[in-house]
């Protein structure tokens, strides 16, 4: 039996867009829920992905792609449509002819290559898809979108200064179990071995076949190589570690790569949406101190890394700094979902004063907010308070000189404001 849809945040995105303009790429990683949310919009589909019917899709899209694409009601879900995504013009040009909004939905879980040949053996000079074609990004489930938040306090509130103290039934457990399960969605509402599991199978199926996949990032396929690699990247996950430092955990795990094979695995994930850094914000600081422009290491959800790292629920209580650099990981997943709704942006900030704020929120207006992810202890809650406020005062914005709010977002369970005017808030409460 199919399992019962859960409404994302990503279907007002959707309907946003095929109202707005021709066509609208989707990307993302495996099993986050592409296809699924995208079928409930479209008229008409042509699934790429079931071998009975792609050879004859393919053969069309070659010979006749006016026919492909005129099939039936539109909007037309073309499914994992990098299988023949040579069609890129004609679907420009289709829309160019017709001039009206939604008529496509394309969906695919590797990032095409303009430059690389199509799984059907075709490759064509493509042209921009400007003002036709908007890509957006899908990622997995949230937990306000899974059901395990409340809602109860939000961003888009806080951005308005509205704030209303609340309360999170979740503990430290809970989330141990959510970074663990991830947001899946085939694990949400499952028995706790079987939710479980979901991540343990995408990882699997990651380093046997689909980091190998790629026709333009030539790997020779390597099983062990490939869990080491993602498994000295989880090591790193949620902080700025340098390619050679990466390669150096690998070597002291009996793993010699050269720069060139590493930077092919790397973006060989880049490609699969697995890994999704996040970039560095640049203010104007009055203070004229030095930023640190790196990105921050992080998977599009942190469960990939627990079970690269062999973690469980229980053991990750035994490395508490670990615990705390997943947490914040899976604060940022949430953080880009919900900021994805709300047409803002997510990057992290760090001066060479190490002063940092784990997440930088900006919105379109360009007001700006700073954000700092910990586990709950009351002494690092303070501590991290006075951290922000100081690191806002150093921000001068020509427009938006003062932050349109400062959080630390928690494992605990009461969201409150501080006496700094801070504002603490369990991330279970959290909601666009």
């Amino acid at each position: 039996m199919e399992k019962k849809y859960i409404n994302r945040l990503f279907d007002k995105e959707l309907e946003f867009y095929l109202k707005s303009v021709g066509a609208i790429q989707i990307v993302g990683p495996k099993w986050c829920g592409k296809s699924r949310t995208a079928k409930r919009h479209a008229k008409t589909i042509i699934d790429l992905m079931k071998k009975k019917d792609r050879d004859q899709y393919v053969m069309l899209a070659k010979t006749a792609p006016e026919v492909l694409l005129g099939v039936g009601e539109k909007p037309i879900l073309i499914d994992e449509w990098q299988v023949i995504s040579f069609i890129w013009n004609s679907v420009k040009e289709a829309i160019d002819e017709s001039g009206e909004f939604g008529q496509y939905i394309l969906t695919g879980s590797v990032t095409d290559n303009a430059a690389s040949k199509s799984l059907a053996g075709e490759e064509n000079e493509r042209h921009t898809g400007t003002g036709r074609i908007i890509k957006r990004m899908m990622r997995t489930m949230s937990l306000f979108e899974s059901g395990d938040g409340d809602g109860s306090v939000s961003i888009s509130d806080l951005r308005k200064g509205v704030f209303k103290g609340s309360f999170s039934d979740k503990d430290i457990k809970d989330y141990a179990f959510y970074i663990c399960r991830g947001g899946w969605p085939l694990a949400i509402g499952c028995e706790r071995d079987v939710a479980l599991q979901q991540a343990r199978t995408f990882y699997d199926g990651l380093v046997s076949e689909d980091i190998f996949s790629l026709r333009d990032v030539p790997l020779r396929k390597d099983e062990t190589r490939a869990k080491k690699i993602l498994r000295s990247y989880a090591r790193n996950v949620a902080t700025e570690a340098p390619n050679e430092l990466i390669k150096a955990d690998l070597r002291e795990n009996g793993d010699e790569i050269d720069k060139d094979a590493f930077s092919r695995y790397l973006l060989s994930l880049k490609r699969l949406y697995v890994i999704e850094e996040l970039e560095a914000w640049n203010p104007n600081l009055r203070s004229k101190t030095a930023i640190r422009a790196k990105n921050t290491r992080h998977f599009v959800d942190p469960s990939i890394a627990a079970v690269a790292l062999d973690i469980t629920p229980e053991s990750i209580f035994s490395d508490m700094k670990t615990f705390g650099f997943l947490f914040e990981s899976l604060v940022v997943r949430d953080l880009r979902i919900y900021c994805d709704t709300l047409r803002a942006n997510v990057y992290h900030y760090r001066d060479k004063k190490d002063r940092e704020a784990d997440a930088v929120l900006t919105f379109a207006d360009g007001a700006w907010a700073l954000v700092e992810a910990k586990l709950g202890d009351e002494e690092e809650i303070k501590k991290a308070s006075q951290k922000l406020i100081e690191l806002a005062s150093d921000v001068n914005q020509a427009e938006h000189p003062k932050p349109a709010f400062l959080m630390i977002v928690t494992a605990g369970k009461v969201a409150y404001k501080d006496d700094n005017g801070v504002y603490v808030v369990p991330l279970c409460c959290l909601k666009p």
